[in-house]
């Protein structure tokens, strides 16, 4: 069983990672261009004929966001592993 000291550094790096997230997310829907996710030419978006049922199927800004991290994890591990 973990003692407490090692629990409570483990919650201190959780609370941490998620106010980083927290920050990249409000970093990033105030750079132009990002509030069109979802809303990008092949985003298939079903309504009923109501309105009352909405099905929004993001394919193009799905593909967009893979291509976007992959970049950047590739930056992140080039810079990590050099010698």
């Amino acid at each position: 069983m973990m003692d407490l000291n090692t629990v409570g550094r483990w919650l201190i790096g959780i609370g941490l990672g998620i106010a980083l997230l927290g920050s990249v997310f409000l970093i990033i829907s105030r750079m132009p261009g990002f509030n069109q996710l979802g809303n990008l030419p092949g985003d298939l978006r079903l309504q009923s004929q109501n309105g009352q049922l909405t099905c929004v199927v993001p394919i193009v800004s799905s593909i967009v966001l893979s291509v976007l991290a992959t970049i950047v994890l590739n930056v992140v591990v080039r810079v990590i592993n050099r010698p």
